[in-house]
């Protein structure tokens, strides 16, 4: 039996294009890429805009050697500017007012963290005034904000007057 050559290419085309289609089915399988794209991008947004929602009241911190304390509970922060605004979170309050603002927020419980920020050119007249008006009102956890890597306790800087 002699087969000639159109005979032989075409049988062998037909098989070719019958196996290709009977085998081919619907993909079961979930593409990820775009998953992961979207989820990178998300992680990003998150990690800029994290830091950006810290605080409210932009100040500059005095540096000192301690270290970073360990988050317990949400704690009540009160910041005092360099020219010796109070706020409580971001809301500004005058000086009158501050006991019994830090009462209703406290509702009871004196037990609660506060954080003060002070900015390191406030007067310490204020600051003093401020913490003590914080100790005779039944806070007991009162904590000074500072920023890490400033001058070492053990290393004190001279200042030689000119």
């Amino acid at each position: 039996m002699a087969l000639s050559s159109t005979d032989a290419f075409g049988a062998v085309g037909k098989r070719r294009t019958r196996r290709g289609r009977g085998r081919r089915g619907a993909l079961s399988e979930i593409n990820v890429t775009p998953l992961v794209d979207v989820m990178l991008v998300l992680l990003i947004i998150f990690m800029i805009s994290a830091p950006l929602l810290t605080s409210g009241v932009p100040i500059e911190l005095p540096k000192t050697e301690a270290g970073a304390m360990q988050d317990q509970s949400e704690p009540i922060t009160l910041t005092i500017k360099a020219d010796g605004g109070l706020f409580v979170g971001d809301d500004e309050i005058a000086f009158a007012a501050l006991k019994p603002r830090l009462e209703a927020l406290a509702r009871g419980g004196y037990d609660k963290p506060i954080y003060v920020r002070a900015d390191g050119k406030a007067a310490y007249e204020v600051v003093a005034q401020v913490m003590a008006a914080l100790s005779t009102g039944g806070f007991s956890k009162i904590n000074l904000i500072t920023d890490t890597g400033g001058p070492s306790s053990g290393e004190a800087k001279t200042r030689t007057a000119e």
